[in-house]
């Protein structure tokens, strides 16, 4: 999505090449002449292909939408920052929008008639520790966009957190969890390996709707722990939920590599994308018959 204002100022992208050059030079040559929505499309020819990025063959199809108050931006931002999902619905013929509920599963619908886009807040992402894996984690899934919240109670930690675009929090995990009313659009990932923490944690979190509950540890120790989970009223759809070992299997042995396995991982669960079982951290080193370093020694791997 591209916002462009009528002296060629932007917002947003759609390529991330000649596309907003060109808009950009539209807007400022000839102003914003449309009063109602129209459909462009870039790259239905060679030449245009290869002079605005395209892959041979390959189009870009756009809606270019003048806002007017039919347009209702305003009912829109105030919606998204009320935290609601909606679906808002463009006329094509008239520029009218209206605004309706939408679910997490929605996405853009485009036809001759409507445009139908899904507007809502941020994913929010709540990560249970302080530590150094925590801040790798914590930088990327900033970079993702994700609305990041770090819990640790433990002072030896949390002094020395000072990560941009994080929320730093020091109550306790099982708190925390039920201060954040987790829907459908979150995401827990408890890394402290401390049981009294996790578990906390995860206790709460396995009963909310988070689209992704997931925990570090060998496979040794995510055994262990459904099983101290199952004592909790915690029933057997809830504790399958978790995700443990945390992460898809991509011989990560360091904290970068961890933060990138993991939030690959997340990436595919919130994108609806069914990961085979041979990239799951368990399955693939029981198929190479390795021993999860976490079982060998002091370290742990993902």
């Amino acid at each position: 999505m591209l916002v462009v204002r009528d002296d060629g100022t932007v917002v947003g992208s759609v390529s991330g090449g000649c596309i907003e050059d060109d808009l950009i030079d539209r807007v400022r040559r000839r102003g914003i002449e449309k009063t109602k929505p129209e459909v462009v499309k870039y790259g239905i020819t060679a030449d245009e292909a290869h002079r605005f990025g395209l892959p041979c063959g390959g189009t870009i199809q756009l809606v270019l939408e003048p806002l007017t108050e039919a347009s209702g931006i305003a009912e829109l931002c105030y919606a998204v920052e009320s935290g609601c999902l909606v679906a808002r619905t463009l006329d094509m013929a008239t520029g009218a929008a209206r605004l309706g509920p939408a679910r997490m599963t929605d996405g853009v619908d485009c036809n001759d008639q409507r445009l139908v886009t899904i507007h809502g807040p941020r994913y929010r992402m709540l990560v249970i520790g302080a530590g150094q894996l925590s801040r790798y984690l914590c930088n990327i899934a900033v970079g993702l966009d994700y609305q990041v919240t770090v819990c640790d109670p433990r002072e030896e930690y949390t002094e020395a957190w000072n990560l941009p675009g994080t929320t730093l929090i020091r109550s306790m995990p099982d708190d925390a969890v039920l201060d954040m009313k987790l829907d459908e659009r979150c995401a827990v990932i408890a890394l402290t390996h401390d049981p009294k923490l996790d578990d906390l944690a995860l206790m709460e979190a396995l009963k909310t709707r988070a689209f992704y509950v997931g925990a570090l540890g060998s496979r040794r120790n995510n055994a262990a722990r459904r099983e101290r989970l199952g004592e909790f009223d915690l029933d057997a759809t809830e504790l399958a939920r978790l995700r443990g070992p945390v992460g898809i299997y991509i011989g990560s042995r360091t904290p970068p590599e961890i933060a990138v396995s993991i939030l690959a991982e997340v990436t595919a669960v919130k994108n609806g994308v069914a990961m085979p079982p041979s990239s799951q951290v368990a399955v693939a080193k029981a198929t190479r018959g390795m021993a999860s370093p976490a079982e060998t020694g002091p370290a742990c791997f993902a």
